[in-house]
């Protein structure tokens, strides 16, 4: 499955570098919103992939806070 492997990356990463992507992830869902407002966008379930995404990567950096505490 795509996810968990998605997932086992993501566990292996620092807090810092899940915050770099959440950025990165929350630049490119406001991107995309942007090309679907302008009708420029051709694949619309991107943004529903990037929103999952968004809500994995905060997942795995409370999990990894609450476990540093």
């Amino acid at each position: 499955m795509k996810s968990n492997a998605y997932l086992k990356d993501l566990r292996a990463k620092t807090v810092e570098d899940l915050n770099t992507e959440l950025v990165a992830a929350k630049k490119e869902l406001f991107n995309l919103r942007f090309q679907n407002a302008t009708n420029q966008l051709d694949n619309t379930g991107r943004i529903k992939e990037v929103r999952k995404n968004i809500a994995r990567i905060q997942t795995v950096i409370t999990e990894q806070t609450k476990v540093a505490e």
